[in-house]
């Protein structure tokens, strides 16, 4: 009896390519083999892979974003922000926000097993091109229709800084106080002088930071999440 050779024709996974329409399960497949791909995501079921990032016109803005973050995470146990991390929302949207502040016991997300967020973070920050952008569009509802509590999206170009709250279903922009000054609602003492931070005074931005960490809110915010 002569024995037959079964060769199993090989399997080859699909490139991922800008404009693609795929399940959010289709998109992972195909993601997870190309470590060059730095930045794509889901959005409606289309896929969206980035540019190569410009220093000015983003790698500095974020820069600024993560060390106001960055600052205030350090100084309020039981809160984490995230830079760049996948973020499974639903069926057809996985993005890749430029950065993400979150409740790590009793939010509205979680770490997976293999290590992505699924869920809602309370707080999503992406650094735009435009008001053209997809950012103020398609996942401006995507984060809405998900309940991310609120929304912050940098105009590079139109030099302007957008902040987002969720209300009753719908995004209101939140305004500045006398001060000039934004105050989050959902985690208090997170305050940003938006103008310090649209003319580059780091420096500013982050005092105006302290004062926020020094407040009594934040205080019992503090004890709450320790707690």
């Amino acid at each position: 009896m002569i024995a037959a050779n079964i060769i199993s024709p090989s399997l080859t996974i699909p490139a991922l390519e800008n404009g693609d329409k795929l399940s959010r399960a289709e998109f992972e497949r195909r993601y997870q083999p190309m470590p060059d791909v730095k930045k794509a995501e889901l959005i409606e079921g289309i896929v969206y892979m980035a540019s190569p990032v410009r220093a000015k016109r983003h790698g500095k803005p974020h820069a600024r974003i993560m060390g106001w973050l960055g600052t205030y995470e350090a100084a309020t146990p039981g809160v984490e922000v995230l830079d760049n991390t996948t973020v499974r929302l639903d069926l057809d949207n996985e993005p890749q926000p430029d950065a993400l502040l979150r409740i790590e016991t009793g939010g509205h997300s979680r770490i997976s097993e293999d290590d992505y967020v699924e869920g809602a973070p309370e707080l999503i920050v992406e650094i735009a091109a435009s008001t053209a952008s997809y950012d103020l569009h398609q996942k401006f509802n995507v984060y809405r229709r998900n309940g991310v509590q609120e929304y912050l999206v940098w105009r590079v170009y139109d030099c302007q800084f957008d902040w987002f709250r969720l209300n009753e279903g719908e995004y209101i922009q939140l305004e500045a106080n006398a001060d000039g000054v934004i105050c989050s609602q959902v985690f208090p003492g997170l305050w940003l002088d938006k103008t310090a931070l649209l003319a580059g005074n780091l420096a500013k931005v982050l005092a105006v930071l302290q004062a926020g960490l020094s407040t009594v809110e934040h205080q019992e915010f503090v004890k709450r999440m320790s707690a």
